[in-house]
């Protein structure tokens, strides 16, 4: 299955600007890795789509390198409960 995911904004509170581009590649590094390993599970050959995904909160010490696997589970978490909630309203 191919998974295209589009990010228009991420937003972060708490971590330096001049990190974005750490965190953002992090993140993308991490993505393409838990969606391949986990996949999602249920939605076939549908479209997902939402206009935001709240990813929660969560705490980490400023610069560790989990802030991307962080991010990106929860970017998992969000999408693949947006694809339930869609799957279940067709």
């Amino acid at each position: 299955m191919d998974i295209e995911i589009e990010i228009d904004e991420l937003v972060l509170h708490g971590f330096p600007p001049g990190d974005r581009y750490r965190i953002g590649e992090a993140v993308q590094a991490e993505m393409a890795r838990i969606f391949v390993e986990r996949g999602l599970s249920g939605i076939g050959q549908q479209n997902v789509t939402a206009d935001r995904l709240d990813g929660g909160t969560f705490n980490t010490a400023a610069g560790a390198p989990a802030v991307g696997s962080q991010i990106a589970a929860a970017v998992h978490q969000a999408v693949a409960a947006a694809a339930d909630s869609q799957g279940a309203s067709r």
